[in-house]
């Protein structure tokens, strides 16, 4: 009747047992795990229909003093701003003028620096204004989601290898203000920015201005060169007049350049399994640097490959 509960004195023996044959088994079982795969090696198994070449009616190849940046456009949020764009760059209109703007962890922005002056460049046949193309209809979009929450909005995902965001409630598609996204610049007047002044973004998402502004692509080469130009020292980042603006020697719509001038790339679709385990990948870091994976992941830190076209598929 009451008194302490006896002791086993095999028990202690048993347990320490235990511990030390689970301290053997351990890392031997570590050591058969599979390791997981690393984005390159996710990249190089990839099969070569998860990857798509470079749409060269829709893309712009900007030549600079220091290289070459190549644009692709996006025509499913943007078709007349995109349009317009091209209607500009087959008139020259870029050829000649200059950056005009560079603010740290923001945008880089180009155009015509007396835009809106008596001395500023004719549009010609373009249009001088045109209606909003900040958001589109989500319906008959195909549309990768993530499996992670969104700050701002319902959901966020790729379309077409673009980062893209949608609200299905209210049945609209909006591109997202990720790094090298470009969008056409514009006044107050939500109808002022036809694409004659265009900026790329060089620095954190600045997601407020998503559904604010016409997201017309983004930069797929040339990101270095955009990036690492000098700041301006004037308001926002625009040159005074006594910094040198970086110029523009011409930009042309890919498509009507000879073949052997135009960028070979291609780009990873962003609806293939390739693209599904590179996500997981960039959620779940298993590298060797990392201690605490997330496990989750942001529309603008997943990486959108790419890459040189292999020579047996270029045309």
């Amino acid at each position: 009747m009451g008194g302490a509960p006896r002791l086993n004195p095999r028990r202690p023996r048993l347990r320490l047992a235990f511990v030390l044959a689970l301290a053997v088994a351990l890392p031997a079982f570590a050591a058969d795990a599979p390791r997981a795969r690393t984005l390159q090696q996710i990249l190089d198994a990839s099969p070569a229909g998860d990857w798509r070449p470079l749409d060269a009616d829709n893309a712009l190849l900007m030549e600079m003093p220091g290289g070459q940046v190549v644009i692709e456009l996006a025509p499913r949020f943007a078709p007349a701003h995109v349009a317009n764009i091209k209607t500009l760059v087959r008139a020259h209109y870029f050829d000649g003028l200059a950056i005009t703007r560079v603010q740290d962890n923001f945008v880089t922005q180009w155009g015509d620096p007396h835009a809106g002056e008596a001395a500023a460049r004719s549009l010609g046949d373009a249009a001088a204004s045109l209606a909003p193309e900040f958001t589109r209809a989500s319906r008959g979009l195909p549309f990768t989601a993530l499996p992670d929450g969104d700050l701002y909005a319902p959901q966020s995902g790729f379309a077409d290898s673009f980062p893209a965001a949608r609200d299905s409630r209210r049945g609209a598609a909006w591109l997202t203000h990720c790094y090298g996204m470009v969008g056409a610049g514009r006044d107050n007047d939500p109808r002022s920015g036809p694409g004659n002044e265009l900026y790329v973004v060089i620095g954190q998402a600045p997601r407020q201005l998503d559904r604010n502004i016409a997201l017309v692509g983004r930069v797929v080469q040339g990101m270095a060169l955009l990036s690492a130009l000098p700041r301006g020292s004037g308001a926002l980042g625009f040159y005074t007049e006594a910094e040198p603006k970086p110029p523009i020697t011409r930009m042309r719509v890919v498509a009507d350049l000879p073949p052997a001038d135009r960028p070979a790339l291609e780009l990873l679709r962003s609806d293939t399994p390739t693209f599904a385990a590179l996500v997981e990948s960039r959620r779940k870091r298993r590298d060797d640097w990392y201690v605490a994976p997330a496990g989750r992941i942001d529309v603008c830190n997943v990486p959108l490959p790419v890459r040189e076209r292999p020579a047996s598929e270029a045309r």
